[in-house]
C-alpha cells in the first residue's frame, strides 16, 4: 500500500511560544497563590514550551488529518477526514493580541456532555483559516466521491469586502459536486 500524499504540512507561528509563556504566567499571577509558581514557570517555561513546539505537528493527507503533540506523553492522532464533522475556530483575547488562532477537531461519534468535547485542539498554525478550509474542502471531496487530491485553484474573482467572493466560491464548489454526481448517473 502506498503512502498517502501530503496535501498540507502545517507550520506553527513563532509567536505561539510567547503566547504560551505569557498566558500561563498571567493566569498564575491572577491567582495570587500562583505568583511563586509563575516565577518558576518563567524560568523553566521557556525550555518546556520549546520542547512542546518541537513536537507539534499537523498534516493533511488525502484521507486523514494527522496531529502530533506532547513532551513526556506524546500523542499521535490520525483522524479520517470522513469522520470530521467540523473544525471549530477559536480565538481568545490573549490569542487575538498575538495574532494567533486555534481550532478544535470535532468528529462524528465523539461523546457529548461534560466529559466530551473536541477530539483535538491545535493553536498557532500559520494561516489557520486557510488550513481549516483545505481540510473541510478535502473532506467534502471524499464525501462526494470526487477526486481525492486538491484541485488546481480556479480563477478567483476580484476581492470584495462584503464577503461575496467567499459566497461565490461556495456556490462554485456546490455546482462542482452536483456536476460530479450527475456525471456518475
Amino acid at each position: 500500500m502506498s503512502e498517502p500524499s501530503v496535501l498540507w504540512d502545517a507550520d506553527f507561528d513563532p509567536k505561539i511560544k510567547t503566547y504560551y509563556l505569557w498566558s500561563t504566567t498571567l493566569i498564575l499571577c491572577i491567582t495570587i497563590i500562583g505568583i511563586p509558581f509563575a516565577i518558576v514557570y518563567l524560568i523553566l517555561g521557556n525550555w518546556l514550551i520549546t520542547k512542546h513546539i518541537e513536537n507539534l505537528g499537523c498534516t493533511l493527507s488525502e484521507r486523514t488529518l494527522e496531529i502530533k503533540k506532547g513532551i513526556l506523553n506524546k500523542t499521535e492522532s490520525t483522524i479520517p477526514l470522513e469522520k470530521i464533522t467540523d473544525l471549530q475556530m477559536f480565538q481568545g483575547p490573549i490569542m487575538r493580541h498575538f495574532g494567533l488562532r486555534g481550532f478544535k477537531v470535532e468528529t462524528a461519534g465523539q461523546s457529548a456532555g461534560p466529559a466530551g468535547g473536541s477530539l483535538v485542539n491545535m493553536i498557532g498554525i500559520v494561516d489557520a483559516v486557510e488550513f481549516r478550509k483545505m481540510v473541510l474542502d478535502q473532506r467534502d471531496r471524499l464525501a462526494s466521491g470526487g477526486q481525492t487530491s486538491v484541485a488546481a485553484p480556479a480563477i478567483s474573482a476580484p476581492a470584495a469586502s462584503d464577503g461575496s467572493a467567499e459566497i461565490l466560491g461556495e456556490i462554485r464548489d456546490v455546482l462542482v459536486r452536483i456536476e460530479s454526481k450527475m456525471g456518475d448517473s
